[in-house]
Parts: C-alpha cells; sequence; structure tokens
C-alpha cells in the first residue's frame, strides 16, 4: 500500500474522537423512539451521514450493504460528524435516519433523548449484540439497561518497541512493563538521553493524556460506576496518576516531555521509530499501518499493557451508528447498519484492502480490527500471513493477543466531560501543580456537574 493510502488510513482510524456540544436533556428516550417499527424488508429512502473519506474498508462494506436493500434509495451525507450540527438539526427535527459517531459518547445522545434504543432493532434481525461483538464493545453502547447504536471497530493499544534503542541501552522486552514500576523506571532510565537539558530519546513515551483512560483503568482505577456517573476523584485512579508523574520525572519532567513529543513527524518519513526517538511507545493498532512503509528503516516489537496483575490489559474504542429519535426510515437505518457491519461486509472489506496490499510492493497486511471477535479471526486466517519481518508479525500478533482483554471506559452521559477533565488532572499533576489527589477531586466536581445536567429531567 502506498505510504499515502497508509497514513490515510491511520489517520482516518485515529480521528474518531468527537467533540459534543451541550443541548437539553430529553430525558432518554421518549415514545417516538420506543415505538418505532424494525423488519427484515424495509424499504423507501435512507439517509445516512458518515463515511467521511471512505477507503476500501468502508467503500467495500456500502457496496455490499446497497445490495442488500435492493428496495431502500441509499443517500449519505459523507462529511464528518459535527456535534453543533447534530444537535441543531435534532432541534429542528431534521434529522438523517442513521449516524456515524465515537461511541464513546452514545450515552450523551441517549440521555438527552436524541437517539433511539436499538434493542428492537436486533430483535428484528435476530441478532444479539453480545453474540456479534466483544464485551467491551458492548458495554460501549449500552446504558440504562438498553443497548443505544451498532458499533465498528475496536483499536486496542499495546506498547510498540524500537528495539535499536533497546539493545544499545541493554534492555529487554520483558523489562517494559507497566505492572512492574520499578523495572520499567530502570529501563526507562538506561534508554533516555538528553541534548543541552532536554530530551533526545525517550525511554518509554506512555502518551500521558491521549492514553489517559488506559493509564488509569488499567492500574485499578475506574472513570464511572455501573450507573454511568463519574468517578474520577476515586482514591484507586491515584496510582496512574503518580506512575504517570514518575515515568515523566524520569525523562526531563512533563513539559519537556510533551515538548519532544510534539516535535515528532508521527505519520512521515522521520518519524519517531525511523529517527530512534523513542524505545517504546503507547499506541493504537493503527499505528502499525503508518509503520509498515518504512520496514526497512525500522526494527520493532510489542508487548501488551499489563495491568496492576501483571496480565494484558487494553481499553476499547471506535466509532458506531445511531438512529435519531424522529428518524423518518427507522427500519432501513437499522438493516443498513447492520449489513455495513455483518460478517460477510467485513470480508468484503477484507478482501478489498488485500488487493489494494497486494497491488503494492513490500506491503503487509496488519489485519482489521472490526469490533467482531468472529470476523477478527476469520480476516486474520485468510488474510494475514508471515510478512518476512520477525518484528512486523510480532507486532501484529501482539495486537491480535490483546484485542480480547479489552475493557469498555464507561457508557456515560458525561463521557466528553469525564474525558475533558481526567486529561486536565493528569496535565495538572505531571506539571506538579496539583497532588493527584486535588487534581482528581476538582476533576470530578465539574464532571459531575456535566453529569448532572446532562440527566437533569430523567
Amino acid at each position: 500500500m502506498k505510504k499515502r493510502q497508509l497514513t490515510l488510513l491511520a489517520v482516518t482510524a485515529a480521528a474518531s474522537m468527537v467533540v459534543l456540544a451541550g443541548c437539553g436533556s430529553g430525558g432518554g428516550g421518549g415514545t417516538e423512539a420506543e415505538s418505532a417499527d424494525f423488519t427484515t424488508s424495509p424499504s423507501g429512502t435512507l439517509n445516512a451521514w458518515g463515511f467521511d473519506n471512505a477507503d476500501e474498508v468502508g467503500t467495500s462494506r456500502l457496496d455490499y450493504a446497497k445490495e442488500q436493500l435492493k428496495d431502500v434509495d441509499i443517500k449519505i451525507d459523507q462529511t464528518a460528524f459535527d456535534a453543533q450540527k447534530f444537535t441543531t438539526r435534532a432541534a429542528s427535527g431534521k434529522v438523517p435516519d442513521v449516524v456515524q459517531m465515537d461511541r464513546r459518547f452514545v450515552a450523551t445522545y441517549a440521555a438527552q433523548g436524541l437517539i433511539m434504543p436499538l434493542d428492537k432493532c436486533y430483535s428484528a434481525h435476530s441478532a444479539k449484540p453480545t453474540d456479534l461483538y466483544y464485551q467491551s464493545v458492548v458495554d460501549d453502547i449500552t446504558f440504562d439497561g438498553k443497548v443505544w447504536a451498532v458499533p465498528q471497530f475496536y483499536q486496542p493499544p499495546a506498547i510498540i518497541l524500537n528495539k535499536r534503542v533497546m539493545d544499545a541501552a541493554g534492555v529487554t522486552a520483558d523489562q517494559i512493563d507497566t505492572s512492574k514500576p520499578d523495572v520499567l523506571l530502570d529501563a526507562i532510565g538506561k534508554m533516555y538521553k538528553e541534548s543541552g537539558g532536554n530530551p533526545s530519546v525517550l525511554g518509554f513515551d506512555p502518551v500521558s493524556t491521549g492514553q489517559g483512560g488506559l493509564w488509569v483503568l488499567g492500574l485499578g482505577g475506574q472513570l464511572t460506576d455501573s450507573d454511568g456517573k463519574p468517578t474520577l476523584d476515586d482514591p484507586k485512579n491515584e496510582k496512574a496518576l503518580d506512575l504517570l508523574k514518575k515515568i515523566n520525572d524520569a525523562q526531563g519532567g512533563y513539559a519537556k516531555v510533551k515538548s519532544f513529543t510534539d516535535t515528532f513527524d508521527t505519520f512521515g518519513d522521520k518519524n519517531q521509530y525511523v529517527t530512534d526517538q523513542v524505545g517504546a511507545q503507547v499506541n493504537a493498532q493503527w499505528y502499525v499501518n503508518v509503520l509498515t512503509p518504512y520496514i526497512d528503516k525500522v526494527d520493532i516489537g510489542a508487548v501488551p499493557f499489563k495491568d496492576s496483575d501483571g496480565q494484558p490489559f487494553a481499553v476499547a474504542s471506535g466509532t458506531s451508528f445511531v438512529i435519531p429519535t424522529g428518524a423518518k426510515n427507522a427500519d432501513a437505518a437499522c438493516a443498513w447498519a447492520l449489513d455495513l457491519t455483518s460478517q460477510d461486509a467485513w470480508m468484503a472489506a477484507a478482501a478489498a484492502r488485500n488487493k489494494t496490499i497486494e497491488s503494492t510492493p513490500g506491503a503487509i497486511n496488519t489485519g482489521l480490527f472490526t469490533g467482531s471477535p468472529k470476523a477478527d479471526q476469520a480476516i486474520r486466517e485468510k488474510y494475514v500471513k508471515k510478512s518476512g519481518n520477525e518484528g512486523f508479525d510480532q507486532t501484529i500478533a501482539t495486537f491480535y493477543d490483546v484485542v480480547n482483554s479489552g475493557k469498555s471506559f464507561g457508557a456515560s452521559p458525561a463521557g466528553q466531560s469525564i474525558e475533558n477533565e481526567m486529561n486536565n488532572a493528569i496535565s495538572s499533576t505531571l506539571l506538579g501543580d496539583k497532588s493527584a489527589k486535588q487534581a482528581l477531586a476538582e476533576a470530578q466536581k465539574a464532571a459531575q456537574r456535566a453529569y448532572d445536567n446532562a440527566m437533569a429531567g430523567k
């Protein structure tokens, strides 16, 4: 696959986070949402919003779904999701029939009554979410005892190693162990280099705010309770922030680490693995695609992120399809979303991706991580072959190994606020402005206000 295509794939996968604008609460789904009829033979016009800048994985699935719904005239607004645009359209009553959005924030719209519960949608098609998707993915879209979306994709994180930097420092893969802070910090110290008082090589980039939820949950904390209420001030959350501070302080401090990582040519020819600017870094699975064009210029491996008990740990992430309350053709929307995420659709996508890879000399098939364990396994068995590069093969295998150990961030109507406030608390702690306990307490107050506002009227 050409470098530009691989970078586009990675950017598309990474750009799943959305910013939600505030809007009035509608109380978690009204009569109109509950009374929608779903069948296995939809017809009429379907107005969809999604698939901005779709690659062959997207277009092949769109073609498949269109073929299944011969009696439906499908019209798609292929622009990026915009929260303000969505809430404005919802307020006017002029909504699409189906919308693609990051599933981290599905519960927000569910609590506000802006989207429909889809339990009846699944039932009409004899589908059961827990049979179709990883449990962590199902947890992402479950709120108030109901399922609100049809999910797609699941990008598990792991730690990609730069074996050149590690070998030069005498560090082995087993020392990059997040469950053993003392061992990890010792390895970081051996790999870290500075120039003029600033980092020139990071032993380990923990991606402190970008992967903050992974650290908090992985080290035994929690972001929400079972009802979606924020729990940022849970004392167990302090462990992650304290360890992140030690990791950053061992490498010049968070301000210098952040300034250094901001200079990385992450998607380019001089990325941090080509230029040996990191010994190890937390990355989502899509980043392996970024590195494949540089197979002759990098020497990589991977290890899982480990929880406090030393077990592999991952967090769920990805997008989903929701049906707005007031959709004119919810029946077709339901069928279309399920067709797009069916086993056959994913196999069509995998075939299209493999065709592109086979036509590009030296390209590597890293697999597809769909949100469906059956699809993931089938795609891996059919298309993910030995590349001839042991490091890449081991890295690809590591991401497949960790995908089953995923945990949901927690479905909450204050999802965006919880994430933002968690990152603010992490930054304040790492900069030394506040203790972890103080920063998390303040973050909790702000997140709780957002939660109370979102749940007003319920």
